[in-house]
């Protein structure tokens, strides 16, 4: 089993792999097709892989056009131009109409750490959530990321994947089920449950061995589709529990936090959102100084699971 690997060379891999059989996929770039790794798509399969440029409301609509052609069209760019600048482009053609295209938004949250705010995706998994008919996935490492690639291609309707731009230690068990809308039990507990997702899900799993020295028992569940968001085993996850904790690589509103807020709201269950407090990124030289910045680390969930705790 791998220790460790790339979300996006996975997800690129994984369509080369799938372009074998299903002749109908195709890959639409917007000029980011090295970073986005849709290029590995485009060296093997030249005649289904087109280079939109810079243009992802054209690229959204053109998406658009080939799903009804029958093409299951994939669009990548980053997370922050893939969501936001064809945000009315993936609302009426594609949301509206419930057609069949995903959207890979590559570089999400914060993990293009060297651009700053204005290439970084604090509100990505907002603007998806919101649109009616949207599936919104948020994989936790590389392992997850191969198993939501398929399952996109086998799903129909339009979904929206995040993926992380750097490495991330591979948490997910190879051989497990995996199907849209699945939560998984990271690590079991009974004081506290913290539902994360993404680069989360590995700095929830360390909080626990941090919170198990101070005889706190967590429980780490994997929440990698947000929507749409399986109610029922969100509500089962908190039987037993004296409080929830919620923790994203995204803004505090709209998010995963959100949602289970929502799905909440008649619990007494006291409930600690943990990401980032309204305010845009900022460059750094690397990803960890991010994290630490914005309060993303094993020691702030620690903190939130305390906090949780000191409300009963």
């Amino acid at each position: 089993m791998r220790t460790s690997d790339s979300l996006r060379k996975t997800y690129g891999e994984t369509l080369v792999e799938l372009g074998k059989e299903n002749k109908a996929i195709v890959m639409l770039e917007a000029d980011l097709g090295n970073s986005t790794m849709s290029a590995l798509f485009g060296a093997a399969y030249p005649e289904r892989y087109f280079q939109m440029g810079i243009a992802e409301q054209n690229m959204a609509s053109v998406a658009a056009g080939l799903s009804l052609a029958g093409k299951v069209p994939f669009i990548n760019s980053f997370a922050v131009f893939a969501t936001g600048r064809a945000y009315d482009q993936i609302r009426s053609s594609v949301a509206i109409a419930n057609l069949n295209v995903k959207i890979c938004g590559s570089s999400a949250g914060l993990s293009d750490f060297g651009d700053g705010k204005t290439h970084q995706s604090i509100d990505d998994i907002a603007l998806m959530q919101v649109l009616p008919n949207m599936t919104v996935l948020s994989p936790c490492d590389a392992v997850e990321t191969e198993k939501m690639t398929k399952a996109m291609v086998e799903s129909k309707g339009p979904v929206y994947l995040r993926i992380n731009r750097n490495d991330l230690p591979v948490v997910t068990d190879p051989n497990a089920e995996y199907h849209i809308g699945k939560m998984t039990e990271m690590v079991k507990g009974k004081d506290v449950v913290v539902f994360a997702t993404g680069i989360m899900v590995q700095q929830s799993m360390e909080a626990a061995k941090i919170l198990e020295k101070e005889g706190i028992s967590l429980r780490v569940v994997n929440v990698s589709t947000i929507k749409p968001l399986d109610v029922k085993a969100l509500e089962g996850y908190c039987e037993g529990v004296k409080g929830v904790v919620t923790a994203e690589e995204h803004s505090i509103f709209g998010g995963l936090g959100s949602a289970v807020c929502a799905v909440l709201s008649k619990k007494r269950l006291p409930i600690e959102v943990l990401g980032v407090n309204d305010s845009f990124g900022t460059s750094a030289e690397n990803y960890s100084i991010l994290l630490k910045h914005y309060g993303l680390e094993s020691e702030d969930v620690a903190k939130k699971v305390r906090s949780v705790l000191a409300a009963n």
